[in-house]
């Protein structure tokens, strides 16, 4: 399967992602040889292979989880102090519900 440019675009664009035409171009190129190199293992003779219910090989667990150890939180502050737009410590985004006329409703 090849990613086309207009794929690329609409997708940034759902992505509220800016590209330039040439971000666009080598993005699709990348995308494609992705999915070329998925199309090979997808041709692999796994019916041998044991199907896996973890990525991580059972002696090597203890190196892939961590121990649960209670911190402190951020707090409010300092999360939201790079947000475009905070409200009394929350972040502020955007309406997604629409009224039958198809308006943003503001709160």
């Amino acid at each position: 399967m090849s990613i086309t440019r207009d794929v690329v675009l609409k997708t940034a664009t759902l992505a509220h992602l800016e590209l330039s035409p040439d971000d666009a171009d080598r993005f699709a190129a990348q995308m494609s040889e992705i999915l070329s190199y998925m199309d090979q293992l997808g041709e692999l003779d796994t019916t041998n292979v044991a199907p896996m219910s973890h990525s991580s090989i059972a002696e090597h667990v203890e190196r892939t989880w961590r121990h649960d150890v209670v911190k402190p939180s951020l707090g409010t502050s300092v999360a939201t102090a790079n947000a475009p737009e905070g409200f009394h410590g929350y972040f502020k985004v955007p309406s997604v519900i629409t009224r039958a006329t198809g308006e943003s409703q503001e709160s």
